[in-house]
């Protein structure tokens, strides 16, 4: 795969915000994964980096907080105006508005869920379950389990006392103050995990991505984030 000079290279609009850190380690991702000689083989990101954007945990785990939505459609159709040819949203969380911020423009937006299970079960055509390392609230809007269950896949979450701890880590990661207690509490989510059978893991939550090289286990690993930025650079180049 390179860059085509004889064509016009398509932009990507990437809503981000959610936090900010994640969306800035997507777009690290995005360049690391460019196949670019020079500075006019990458692509062009048009980035809303909005950490404005209400809290999902607010809204879809305490249920104080308004819905994320308006803000993100607004964010969609801007990037839309600025030429964008398709979104991405670097969240897995703020997916559960996917369907609503997809009808409100006219350029695609990337299923970072539907990506993500699908490469699961692609590279590991027997996996019958994964394990998810990620915020609370995809386990209590059942995010993930439609897409799996399509493979046959079922989801499985750490233990409630080590998924409190993996919210602790990512709200640490949000504040930039994690603290080495917290990353060992994060590997005994990881562990619990795979003895409760998981086949590998998923890490399905982008703040969790900034601290990617922190887990440690023998598990197959699949990275939300990772697999979004890799998809990026085959949707403009292929």
């Amino acid at each position: 795969m390179s860059p085509d000079k004889t064509r016009k290279d398509k932009s990507v609009g990437v809503l981000g915000g959610m936090g900010p850190e994640a969306a800035v380690d997507l777009m690290q991702r995005v360049i690391d994964a460019t196949p670019a000689k020079d500075d006019a083989d990458h692509i062009r990101m048009l980035v809303d980096n909005n950490p404005k954007v209400p809290s999902r945990i607010e809204a879809l785990i305490d249920g104080t907080g308004e819905s994320p939505a308006p803000c993100m459609i607004d964010m969609a159709r801007g990037l839309e105006k600025q030429g964008a040819d398709f979104l991405v949203i670097p969240c897995n969380t703020a997916h559960h508005y996917y369907s609503e911020v997809a009808a409100a423009v006219d350029i695609p937006i990337l299923n970072l869920i539907e990506l993500t299970s699908s490469h699961c079960k692609q590279e590991q055509p027997d996996l019958r379950k994964a394990g998810l390392l990620a915020s609370t609230a995809l386990q209590q809007i059942y995010l993930y389990e439609p897409w799996f269950k399509q493979h046959g896949v079922k989801v499985l979450y750490p233990q409630q006392q080590n998924q409190r701890a993996v919210m602790d880590l990512i709200r640490a990661v949000k504040a930039k103050r994690q603290t080495s207690d917290q990353i060992l509490a994060y590997n005994r989510a990881a562990d619990d995990l795979q003895a409760q059978g998981a086949e590998c893991l998923v890490v399905a939550c982008t703040e969790l991505s900034v601290i990617g090289d922190r887990l440690r286990t023998s598990l197959p690993v699949y990275d939300a984030s990772e697999l979004l930025a890799t998809t990026v650079v085959r949707e403009v180049f292929e």
